[in-house]
């Protein structure tokens, strides 16, 4: 459903009623396996908060009704659930099934969807720098995740994949500070996105230490070979930027559009957010800039090497000419040619071309061919 359809009635009566289903898989589309590790369950945490307090925990089947009939909302936490526990999920909260299955498949751009007045679905790209003793051709710098948010007036479900930092740190600071959690499931969209946009901050500390170590490689006296880990990475850089610009549009909406669910208190945290995602943004496409102009300077000291190589290997192969030449013209056997039957013929020639070879050593190396 969008926001030119009719809203759905508030959840109510059976949970199975009236819940769309999901579009059908093309044929040949694998189903997604669960990732997860032995024994990892899908649900991380359920938990109800009233008036920013966390009350008992219970099961996600009946976390929704006390969340509703206590006026506060309910915080599930998901990790890489499959097809069809996300589905039961889903008809116990009647989310939408086109959100259900992004959330299902992933591999989506960050965005913010909102599907009517009770709803929004936010997916937030995640990042990770990978630590590595040396920057190869191979190297793997920034791995990228996901992490998928459903939010209504009395629920918000976080749905990660990928084997980055989970929320339960988030969770446990977000339930000392009361006054945001009574805020409502709002409040826990913008920590999610506060946090990641703070990871992106991090691995763009760290990326900036790798493009100061090619820096200095590249323009050190000695000869090194840096366009292949320069390739890689704008790679990386490129990967980072894919989870960092498109998150642009969804925070700005967030900060300027009115949202039924979304309180007018929480404008200024998104606003903020934003803020930090744009210099995040400014940062990475600034090193993207730096690794192009390193690029182009490393591509041309590469020539000029070769250059530099072309001319000594000329310059020594006239130095070679010269004796190659005479040996080659005394070498004919010819019966009658000057200076065979001199005595001191021999040793004049060794020096015609020890006098020759030196004097075009010295010129080539003065004309710093050499």
């Amino acid at each position: 459903m969008t926001d030119t359809e009719t809203p759905r009635d508030h959840p109510g009566g059976s949970p199975l009623a009236d819940v769309p289903t999901m579009r059908p898989r093309p044929m040949g589309a694998p189903r997604p396996a669960p990732s997860r590790p032995a024994g990892q369950d899908v649900v991380v945490d359920c938990a109800v908060y009233v008036e920013g307090r966390r009350q008992a925990r219970l099961a996600p089947e009946d976390a929704f009704q006390v969340a509703s009939s206590q006026g506060g909302f309910v915080w599930l936490g998901l990790y890489e659930p499959t097809e069809e526990e996300l589905t039961s999920i889903s008809a116990q909260y009647r989310l939408h099934p086109l959100a259900v299955e992004d959330a299902v498949y992933a591999h989506q751009r960050p965005k913010l969807e909102h599907y009517d007045d009770e709803a929004l679905f936010m997916v937030l790209k995640t990042a990770r720098y990978v630590e590595h003793e040396e920057l190869t051709s191979t190297s793997e710098v920034v791995d990228t995740g996901e992490v998928m948010i459903f939010l209504g007036r009395n629920y918000v479900i976080t749905v990660r994949h990928g084997d980055h930092q989970g929320l339960a740190d988030l969770r446990s600071r977000m339930e000392e500070q009361r006054d945001l959690l009574c805020l409502g499931p709002s409040a826990v969209l913008y920590a999610v996105a506060d946090l990641v946009v703070d990871t992106f901050v991090e691995v763009t500390d760290a990326v900036i230490e790798d493009v100061e170590e090619l820096e200095t490689s590249v323009f050190s006296p000695q000869r090194t070979d840096d366009i292949g880990r320069l390739y890689q990475l704008k790679r990386e850089l490129m990967s980072l930027r894919k989870a960092v610009a498109p998150l642009e549009v969804p925070l700005q909406r967030l900060a300027e559009r009115q949202f039924d669910i979304v309180p007018d208190s929480m404008r200024s945290y998104f606003r903020d957010v934003q803020d930090h995602a744009l210099r995040v943004r400014e940062q990475v496409a600034g090193l993207e800039e730096l690794l192009t102009s390193i690029l182009q300077a490393s591509l041309a000291r590469t020539t000029l090497a070769d250059n530099e190589d072309v001319r000594k290997i000329s310059a020594y192969a006239g130095i070679i000419a010269v004796p190659t030449a005479i040996a080659g013209i005394y070498g004919m056997n010819f019966e009658f040619m000057p200076e065979l039957g001199w005595r001191y013929s021999y040793f004049v020639v060794l020096a015609v071309i020890v006098t020759a070879c030196v004097l075009l050593y010295r010129g080539f190396k003065r004309n710093g061919w050499l």
